[in-house]
């Protein structure tokens, strides 16, 4: 699901967004991604779509700090949730996304799941809410996994 939703990034950008979910089924199909991963891709921003502003509040007023549930300890490696946290206090991403970006990293229900992948979903989320994101931003949470597939 990963590399569909990499392609999605990489093919879309520009256009702001990416097609209606018949002809994005079509153009993924073509491109060579299997059904399964096409099924379970639609499915996951399905979802994402659903956390809007009627779903989530426009922001999180608190001075508190996050702490992590249970199921986030086993589903979202060391690392992850420290770049979430940093990327939270740096003012990369609001609570609200931090939130979503939480709930869709839950929603794969992989354990451990690593740094890399941790930031494509954020990577995804933001596109999804904002669609002009930084590009020192965007350099920040894609060049690590591209510099590891370099070498």
């Amino acid at each position: 699901m990963f590399e569909i939703l990499m392609y999605l990034f990489e093919s879309y950008i520009n256009a702001g967004s990416y097609p209606p979910p018949d002809k994005l089924t079509r153009k993924l199909s073509a491109a060579g991604f299997e059904e399964d991963d096409i099924d379970e891709a639609l499915t996951w921003l399905s979802a994402l779509h659903v956390q809007n502003a009627d779903s989530y509040p426009a922001t999180l007023a608190h001075s508190g700090m996050r702490f992590f549930a249970e199921l986030e300890f086993i589903r979202i490696s060391t690392p992850a949730r420290q770049f979430l946290l940093l990327a939270e206090q740096q003012a990369l991403i609001s609570t609200v996304e931090r939130e979503i970006i939480i709930d869709r990293a839950l929603a794969l229900q992989q354990k451990d799941l690593s740094l890399e992948k941790l930031k494509l979903i954020m990577l995804i989320v933001l596109w999804d809410r904002h669609q002009n994101i930084s590009p020192l931003l965007i350099e920040e949470l894609l060049v690590p996994m591209h510099s590891t597939q370099l070498h």
